[in-house]
Formats: structure tokens, C-alpha cells, sequence
């Protein structure tokens, strides 16, 4: 009852607006500056807001845009820290996007220190602002500024009185921004406790232990080093994030994640990993950095565990890239303080169990150490090294469509190295390093038995069953040769093409640009080209459904696999949208006249992975997949986007909105508004 009455109103309102073909400004802005001192200047930019109307904050997710300031870079003069915002900020649920968001209602002021290197300048830029009532959102909307600074000698600008009163509930202001740095410290905490659970990082773990138990003979040494391990890594996560989004920005956290140069790298040394717990050799130090261990064995010859940290930062990037892309967004845009932060807190949880374990080398030594059990699970754990390793590896496979890692062949090799692990478990496998096994106990019995169980598991896998267990870890159901349910659909296809009552609907209206190498899973049809989708979007008047992914991406495929597959969500998608598929990390490279030039970092995307990935940045801030939008032909965006979530009835309401909305009319803002 509650939103049949909110929607009437809505309408009420709309028709309103449209009677009296008035154009609605409700948020009005001012600038002003105030000398403090002879080089430093204040930059005030204040904005009177109509009544019923509220204006958010900076420090607000994706959707709505947040309040942001772009400055046009300048040598002339500096910035000091970045824009304050002064005044009472009300933290409370909006309706308009179902969640909790911070916003100024009447006045709000925004302030900028600068410090001026000549003798005078202007300072220039745009600001872009979002503003809603109870009931609509105006769509995103930019305003110029500029400040003539130290031009002209004139005593300090005064500050009105009203304006007074503001700055002095300062101290309120800066309490809200604390809070909010502590939330996103405890949510960056919890990212990084759930990157240890990643393929590319959980395997990392045995390598530190086995690192510092060497050391066990020195105890004290053993400990310091492990700390020094511990604190390397919160160190090189915090610099290289806050390094990153200032120079390179969250495309390379993109590059690092799916380029085939540091993937192969990464397989590279998961594979030597690997065949040296299975006792090859032994992994040591180069001779040039243990001599200089050596000669500052005094001041502590700690450079083991920093490269150790190093390693672990670079080759877990892979996986842990998506979390931290997202922080890099937000230091790319100017916030600073927030991404030190938010990357201290991720890098802190991050390191937190690897320290644990090389600090308390006894909890592993502690076990029985009778049968040579320590050397059987370095075995054990090379093996799952040699098949985690594939990963990477496919992941260069996927995004430069080699195929030469395709579905069936990735998992045949690893039903055959599990099969090997199985074996070895039951002692009818021996490696050169292995004691003799007169017989088993019972926890290697039971291990054998799960992972036997676990390749049994997976062969049907070679026929094209999902095996949504393992959806983050295999490539994509679609580089399947065999794959017996696609031959199902499309005979079922086939003969209600020829059998004249089909009444499902016409999914797609042209071919789909790339479909040669790209594909949507569970035999939906749709596009992989933003103008395509929506001429087929206009055509059969349906919304679109955007699926941000990426080749490399392991929740994209956790969604596809538990999510997608429910058949309650694959008839919403088949019959309700137009499916827009955009690959972020695909290396496909684009004719010139294709190229695009970017807003954001004013650099030319010449892949069509880099244009999609600049498509997700410039209009919705977020560089994380995968990331679902739902839109209008228009490019009104008709609910609050998605992102990584199992749950399966969340995902039906998110798409059963979009329709409601799409046909109501309600939207949240436009992405091609300027």
C-alpha cells in the first residue's frame, strides 16, 4: 500500500513538472575565496538547496554520484589535502536508492586550501553534484568554477555571518568523517580476510611456513623476521596502492591481473613451487642477496622475509586485484586519506595469518614427527600447486583466446593430477625424499577417499555438467567442445524453429559483434557492443542488462554458476532483457577508428577489454566486476546496481524491478547526462 501511494505521488509529481514545463534547479552554487596568508588561499564553494531537496555527500558509494571536485592540473599553484566538507551531515535511509547515504539538506559549504607557487593564478575545474527529494533524482550534473587568486591586492574576502555559524559545527563534520574512515577500515579488514581465501592466495601459505621453520634453530631470529614479514606486506600494499592510483590508477591493477606476462610469470612459479616440495630441488635465495643478508647480520639481515612479502603481494595480485581496484578508484579521484586507509586495513588481515603461522613455526612442528609426515605435506601441497597454478595460465588463455587451456583439457589435467594425489595418499605413489609406508593411518585413508571422491567429481565435468563447486577455479563453460546440455538446447532450438508454435521470444535481433570468441553462459544470446544492445534494446523495446566481467574474474563465474543457472533467473533474462555483456580484461585490439579517448585519464583505449573497463569507470566509478546495471535505452539506469552476491532471490527482485521500473518510467540518473 505504502509504494502504490509513493508511486502515485511520483506521478502526481511528474505530471506536475510537465504541466508547468519548468526546469528544475533546486541546487543553486556560489564561490568565494579567502586569503590566510600571503600564498595560501581558501576555496569556498557554497550550495543553497530548495527546500524538500537534499545534496549528497562525497563520501557516499557509487550510486548516487557523489559530490566530486575535478581541478584542471596547474603548476601555478598546489592543493592543500582535499576538499572539506563543513557542516551538518544527515546519515539516514534514502528511499529513492533503498540504502543509507550521507547528504546536506538547505546549505552545504565545501572547502579547498591552495597554495599558490607565482605571484597569481586562476584556479579552474568543474564540480559534479547529484540532487533528489523524497519522491525523484535530477540527473548528474556539472558546474564550472574558477578563482582568480593574488591578482589583485585586496584585504581577506569577509565570510557572511550565516556562513559563519556553519564552520563553526566543524568539528561535527570531521566526527561523521571519522566514523565513515572506521567503516571502511572494517570492511577493508574483511576483504582481505576473504582474499586469504582465493585460489591464488591460500597456496602461498605453505611456502612461508616452510620458509621460516629453517629458521627454527634460532628462535628469536625466527620471530623478528617473521614480524618483519608481516609488517613488509602491510608497508608494500599501502605504498604500491597509494603509488598506483596516484601515477599508473586502477588500470593497472587491471593489466596485472589478466595481462599474459605476469600470469604466465605467476604459473611460472607455481610450477617451480611445486616441483620443489615434490623434492626437484631446493628454492634458495639468490647468492647476491644472502651475502648481503650476511654482512647485516648486525642490523638484523631481514631481506629474506621482505622478498618473501614481496613475492606473496605480487603474484596473489591476481586475485586479490578486484578488492583493491576498487581502492585504487577512490585514491585515482583524489581522495587519499580514505585508500591508505582502506588499503592498511585489507593488507593488515592480509598478512595477519601468514605472520601467525611463520611467528609459531610449532604449530605445525608440533604435530606427530614420526613417518616423515612434514615432507608428505609439501607433497601434498605441490601437487595442489601444480593445479592451481593452471589458473593463471588460463586466465592468459582466456583473455588472449589461445585456447589451448580450454575447459576439458584444463580439467583433465587436473582430474589427472588429483588422481596422482590420491595415489600418493595411499602410498603407491614415492617421490625421492619419501620415507617408506608399511601402511596408512586413518587421516590419510580419509584423504585419499576425498579426493578420489573429488575426481569422481569432476568427470562429468568433460561432458558439460557445471560443477558449480568449482565455477571461480575452471574456465568458462562455453570453451567446452562436448558440452551435452548446449547440444541438448540447441536441438530443442532447432526443432521449435522448424515445429512452428515456439512461443519464446526472439532473444537477439542481429548478429553480436566478437561472438566469433565470446560468449554467454547457459546458451543466453545477447552482445558484447554497448551501440548493438541498444538499437536491439529500442527494437524490441526491452531494458538492457549489463553484465561488467571478465575473463580472469572467479565471482563473475561463482554468479554465472549459482546464480544465473537458477531457472527462475535464466527465463527473466531470456524473455525480460536485452543482454549486454562487457569484458573488461578481453585484449582484442580494436581498428583505429574504434579507438576511444578516454575522460578519465585521458589516455586512447585501443582494446576492447580497456574500452569496456574505461565505459565501467567513467560512468558508474567502479572498476570491480562483476558489477550488473540495469538500463533504459536511453541510458537511464532503472535500479541501484549490483555486484558480487549469491543470494538467488535478491538477484530475481534486483531484475523484477528493473522491469517495474522500466515501465513506470522511474529511473536513478542517466549515464550520458553531462
Amino acid at each position: 500500500m505504502k509504494n502504490s501511494r509513493f508511486f502515485f505521488l511520483g506521478f502526481l509529481m511528474f505530471l506536475g513538472l510537465a504541466l508547468s514545463a519548468q526546469i528544475l534547479e533546486p541546487v543553486k552554487w556560489s564561490f568565494s575565496s579567502k586569503k590566510l596568508t600571503d600564498s595560501t588561499y581558501e576555496l569556498r564553494f557554497k550550495a543553497t538547496i530548495d527546500n524538500r531537496w537534499h545534496l549528497y555527500s562525497q563520501d557516499i558509494p557509487m550510486a548516487p554520484p557523489a559530490t566530486t571536485f575535478h581541478f584542471v592540473k596547474d603548476s601555478s599553484y598546489q592543493r592543500i589535502d582535499t576538499v572539506m566538507e563543513i557542516g551538518n551531515v544527515i546519515q539516514e535511509f534514502d528511499k529513492n536508492f533503498n540504502m543509507e547515504l550521507k547528504y546536506f539538506a538547505d546549505s552545504a559549504l565545501f572547502v579547498q586550501k591552495v597554495k599558490l607557487n607565482t605571484d597569481g593564478t586562476t584556479v579552474k575545474g568543474t564540480l559534479n553534484f547529484m540532487c533528489c527529494d523524497d519522491t525523484q533524482c535530477l540527473p548528474p550534473q556539472d558546474v564550472d568554477f574558477s578563482f582568480d587568486l593574488g591578482k589583485v591586492v585586496a584585504p581577506a574576502q569577509k565570510v557572511a555571518a550565516p556562513e559563519k555559524a556553519v564552520i563553526g559545527k566543524d568539528k561535527i563534520d570531521i566526527g561523521g568523517s571519522r566514523k565513515s574512515l572506521w567503516g571502511f577500515f572494517i570492511l577493508s579488514i574483511l576483504g582481505g580476510l576473504l582474499a586469504i581465501l582465493t585460489p591464488c592466495v591460500f597456496p602461498m601459505i605453505p611456502m612461508t611456513v616452510s620458509f621460516f621453520m629453517k629458521e627454527g634453530e634460532e628462535k628469536t631470529k625466527g620471530k623478528m623476521q617473521a614480524l618483519l614479514y608481516g609488517i613488509s606486506i602491510i608497508l608494500i600494499y599501502t605504498f604500491v596502492g597509494f603509488v598506483l592510483a596516484a601515477i599508473a590508477g586502477p588500470n593497472f591493477a587491471n593489466w596485472l591481473s589478466t595481462n599474459w606476462l605476469p600470469n604466465i610469470l605467476f604459473f611460472l612459479v607455481f610450477i617451480i613451487f611445486a616441483f620443489s616440495f615434490f623434492g626437484m630441488f631446493e628454492i634458495t635465495l639468490p647468492h647476491w642477496l644472502v651475502n648481503s643478508s650476511d654482512k647485516k647480520a648486525d642490523k638484523g639481515g631481514f631481506m629474506g622475509p621482505i622478498f618473501m612479502a614481496l613475492t606473496l603481494v605480487l603474484v596473489s595480485f591476481s586475485c586479490t586485484g578486484p578488492i583493491v581496484g576498487t581502492i585504487l578508484v577512490e585514491s585515482a579521484g583524489g581522495a587519499i586519506l580514505k585508500p591508505i586507509v582502506g588499503m592498511f586495513g585489507f593488507s593488515l588481515a592480509f598478512a595477519l595469518p601468514f605472520t601467525l603461522f611463520a611467528f609459531f613455526p610449532s604449530w605445525l612442528s608440533g604435530l606427530p614427527k614420526s613417518g616423515g609426515w612434514l615432507n608428505s605435506v609439501k607433497v601434498v601441497l605441490g601437487f595442489l600447486e601444480l593445479a592451481l597454478g593452471l589458473k593463471f595460465l588460463s586466465i592468459a588463455d582466456q583473455t588472449y583466446h589461445w585456447h589451448i587451456l580450454d575447459r576439458e583439457v584444463y580439467l583433465a589435467l587436473w582430474i589427472v593430477i588429483f588422481f596422482l594425489m590420491g595415489l600418493y595418499l595411499l602410498g603407491k605413489l614415492k617421490f625421492a625424499h619419501d620415507d617408506d609406508v608399511p601402511y596408512i593411518g586413518v587421516p590419510r585413508l580419509l584423504m585419499s577417499i576425498i579426493t578420489f571422491s573429488f575426481v569422481v567429481y569432476m568427470i562429468p565435468g568433460m561432458f558439460g555438467a557445471p560443477l558449480k563447486a568449482l565455477a571461480g577455479y575452471l574456465p568458462p563453460q562455453s570453451t567446452i567442445d562436448f558440452d551435452m546440455n548446449k547440444i541438448v538446447r540447441e536441438n530443442v532450438k532447432a526443432y521449435s524453429g522448424n515445429g512452428g508454435n515456439s512461443t519464446k521470444p526472439k532473444e537477439i535481433c542481429a548478429t553480436p559483434k566478437y561472438h566469433e570468441f565470446l560468449d554467454l553462459p547457459h546458451g543466453l544470446e545477447g552482445y558484447f557492443d554497448y551501440d548493438q544492445a541498444v538499437a536491439c534494446a529500442k527494437k524490441q523495446n526491452k531494458p538492457i542488462f549489463i553484465d561488467f566481467t571478465g575473463h580472469g574474474c572467479v565471482n563473475c563465474r561463482e554468479m554465472e554458476a549459482n546464480v544465473w543457472s537458477d531457472p527462475r533467473v535464466l527465463q527473466r533474462l531470456r524473455n525480460n532483457y536485452v543482454i549486454l555483456a562487457l569484458y573488461v580484461d578481453d585484449k582484442y585490439k580494436l581498428p583505429e577508428n574504434e579507438w576511444i579517448k578516454s575522460t578519465y585519464d585521458d589516455k586512447m583505449k585501443k582494446t576492447l577489454g580497456k574500452k569496456d573497463a574505461d565505459f565501467q569507470i567513467t560512468k558508474f566509478g567502479v572498476n570491480a566486476q562483476p558489477f550488473y546495471v540495469l538500463m533504459n535505452q536511453k541510458g537511464d539506469v532503472l535500479v541501484q546496481p549490483r555486484a558480487y552476491n549469491l543470494d538467488v532471490d535478491e538477484f530475481i527482485k534486483f531484475l523484477d524491478q528493473g522491469v517495474k521500473n522500466y515501465k513506470s518510467g522511474k529511473s536513478l540518473f542517466n549515464i550520458n547526462a553531462k
